[in-house]
């Protein structure tokens, strides 16, 4: 059975605890890895594994341990296009799917907003996480895990 591998650091607390429930309901590890302890409840299923605080410590640490086929949740493009290049499935909070076929353009697309804000630009940030984000994540989440058993 594949693992869940979350990047924690910037993970919302409402997505988490969809993960901790579908981890447990399903029996599927979940590993929550940041640069500081994250609070979760106590499981055979859900571990939190914290590493140094230096640049991408985290990151460095799901690339190193996860295998094709297991999942990471993150919204770091870098790092999802590391995992992919791993064979690892990608997800968002949002419930998006990241792949092969689309982490390029995406990670073009903040390297070019990353640009403009340098610049000077005010491009705003990401909306807030809504209801239909939690909706969109908790059932592109528990179709992923169906497609595992």
């Amino acid at each position: 059975m594949p693992s869940v591998w979350v990047d924690a650091d910037a993970c919302p607390k409402v997505a988490r605890e969809i993960i901790v429930r579908a981890a447990e309901r399903t029996r599927t590890a979940a590993w929550f890895v940041a640069n500081h302890t994250v609070p979760l409840p106590r499981s055979a299923w859900v571990k939190s594994l914290a590493v140094s605080q230096g640049f991408d410590a985290a990151d460095d640490e799901i690339v190193d341990r996860i295998q094709p086929g297991d999942l990471l949740i993150t919204s770091d493009l870098p790092l999802a296009m590391a995992a992919i290049e791993r064979g690892a499935r990608v997800m968002t909070t949002r419930g998006e799917a990241l792949d092969a076929n689309n982490i390029r353009a995406r990670v073009q697309m903040r390297d070019f907003m990353e640009t403009m804000r340098a610049s000077g630009e005010h491009t705003g940030g990401p909306s807030g996480y809504s209801d239909s984000d939690r909706r969109e994540f908790a059932n592109a989440l528990d179709r992923w895990l169906a497609k595992q058993r």
